[in-house]
């Protein structure tokens, strides 16, 4: 299918987390269950879809076929390189594009469907991303999300707090692992937020990222 890439000053420069992260997601995909939510996040999509923090790609194989473009951001420059090579393996098509949540390089009201996956976490600013996402969708547009957050336990809350105060995001990219993604996709004025908690497992040590939801939103159809 076609597809393209675009060359820019990379917003985002996380070399080393970008390595890991292109060698142990696929793997961890299998393991966790969670390429079948990766499934459920774009199933019965249509029209013009953006992806926001497309990292490698691997949502682009489970994009049904009434999906007529992926407009796919991605600010790290290794994981946009492997998103491109999963593009041309996707079956439909699929523009990769260097850009920040925060500020994307697209027109307002231009689609039909956003999607966010394990990215709300990483965002510099989580309230200027979603009023981006909110921007860039058409009146009554849909937003799929499929992320983690905050725990509801006060102790594994106190913990993810503890790891974002120090070395969890300089290790992994800039990951916050305490943001609630579902309190901030309300604050951000989308409407009919509906989810289900997932519990993903981490293997034998419980991973502080671990709660996550998966579910979808609107845009108001009046604004």
């Amino acid at each position: 299918m076609p597809h393209r890439t675009r060359t820019a000053h990379d917003p985002v420069h996380h070399p080393l987390f970008a390595r890991f992260y292109a060698r142990v997601a696929p793997a961890l995909d299998e393991r966790a269950g969670v390429r079948a939510h990766r499934r459920e996040l774009v199933a019965g999509l249509s029209g013009r879809v953006i992806e926001i923090g497309a990292g490698a790609g691997l949502n682009f194989a489970h994009y049904p076929g009434t999906v007529s473009e992926v407009v796919a951001i991605e600010p790290e420059r290794l994981l946009r390189r492997l998103a491109v090579e999963a593009a041309v393996r996707a079956g439909v098509p699929v523009d990769v594009v260097p850009g920040a949540a925060e500020a994307l390089p697209v027109k307002s009201e231009a689609f039909d469907a956003a999607v966010v996956s394990l990215v709300l976490c990483s965002v510099r600013d989580v309230r200027r991303s979603l009023a981006e996402l909110r921007r860039v969708l058409k009146p009554g547009g849909e937003l799929r999300f499929y992320e983690h957050g905050v725990a509801r336990g006060r102790v594994p809350a106190q913990v993810q707090r503890a790891l974002d105060r120090t070395v969890w995001p300089v290790l992994f990219g800039g990951c916050h692992t305490a943001r609630d993604p579902l309190a901030a996709i309300r604050a951000a004025g989308f409407e009919q937020v509906t989810c289900r908690r997932l519990l993903v497992p981490g293997g034998r040590i419980p991973m502080p990222h671990a709660p996550h939801v998966l579910g979808s939103a609107r845009r108001p159809a009046d604004g």
